[in-house]
């Protein structure tokens, strides 16, 4: 086994040697940059590392690994289109660099490219991988398109909240873990827990990343504090306060998330106030502690050392105290 960040530089190291420029240019050269911003690759990385929970070296995981980030990175070429962003991890997105029709091209190629890297495996291996690939790809799609309705929708309620940051976030880090599993050859039974394992921390991860968006510390947290606030956003932090809050604060919460001032200032502070005092913001952090302890339940019932199940516990609780 190594160590997270020594599974980071290999990856690093990987996309770095990876030759994805051809003719022609203005296809290829799109997909070498996007792939090029880096950013934390923890998807590849819990590839690597699942391989060797299962006694497997991760450079036989390495080709899964490599579909997993690079269909990972298509679909940030095309949210970032929808979403109309500058920005990407600090650098221009695809479709500003270049222009519209080439993200969309070129995203297209990545999605294809992503399939090509099973073909490298073993007919048996290929097969499950494709069939996980392609079921967790179309997941990915109707998470989107979920987050895209409920933009414009006042009754979104909380399980259907749950059901589309399972799909739009989680499905892939459970996918990413058990593409190791299945590289590696465990049992089916490993192979699906190390799923559940992957999936219900990747809901702990996103209810986080909601909570952190709200009460995380600027210096550290590396976006915005209060974007989700400043764009009417309805997470599972404000879905929560409408549930607890009494007659008034839910007036004011939804008259606050139906305006765009130009300062926010006092708009997320008013908005943070109404998660604390309606015990939404502890509803919330319960619920990550909730969804973190059903991933660590996986570890009991599965087939592994009692070290290997440590690294993968200490994994689960290193993500999840996480300030940024």
């Amino acid at each position: 086994m190594h160590a997270i960040s020594q599974y980071q530089e290999i990856i690093k190291t990987h996309f770095e040697e990876l030759q994805t420029v051809k003719e022609p240019k203005n296809l290829y050269e799109p997909i070498q940059y996007i792939l090029s911003l880096g950013g934390k690759r923890m998807r590849p990385v819990l590839t690597l590392m699942t391989s060797e929970i299962f006694d497997v070296s991760y450079e036989k995981a390495l080709h899964a690994a490599t579909a997993i980030e690079v269909f990972h990175n298509f679909s940030l070429i095309h949210d970032d289109i929808m979403d109309d962003a500058p920005l990407r991890r600090g650098n221009q997105t695809v479709h500003e660099k270049w222009d519209l029709n080439t993200g969309i091209l070129s995203g297209d190629a990545m999605l294809i490219l992503a399939y090509q890297f099973f073909e490298n495996y073993q007919p048996h291996i290929f097969q499950e991988l494709a069939k996980l690939f392609s079921k967790t790809a179309l997941e990915v799609c109707e998470g989107q398109q979920y987050d895209v309705d409920f933009e414009t929708r006042d009754d979104v309620t909380i399980p259907e909240y749950l059901k589309m940051i399972e799909y739009k976030t989680a499905v892939l880090v459970g996918a990413a873990m058990k593409m190791g599993a299945i590289v590696a050859e465990t049992s089916e039974e490993n192979a699906n827990l190390i799923y559940d394992f992957g999936l219900n921390l990747g809901i702990a991860f996103q209810l986080q990343d909601d909570y952190l968006d709200a009460f995380g510390d600027p210096k550290t947290f590396g976006k915005q504090v209060g974007g989700d606030i400043i764009e009417n956003k309805k997470t599972y932090l404000y879905l929560k306060a409408l549930e607890f809050s009494n007659k008034d604060e839910e007036e004011q919460l939804q008259h606050l998330f139906s305006i765009q001032p130009n300062d926010n200032t006092d708009k997320i502070a008013s908005v943070k106030t109404i998660f604390n005092s309606s015990g939404a913001s502890k509803a919330t952090q319960d619920a990550i502690k909730e969804y973190t302890m059903k991933a660590f339940e996986t570890l009991k019932i599965m087939s592994i050392s009692e070290d290997k199940k440590l690294i993968l516990r200490m994994f689960g609780e290193k993500l999840m105290n996480r300030s940024v």
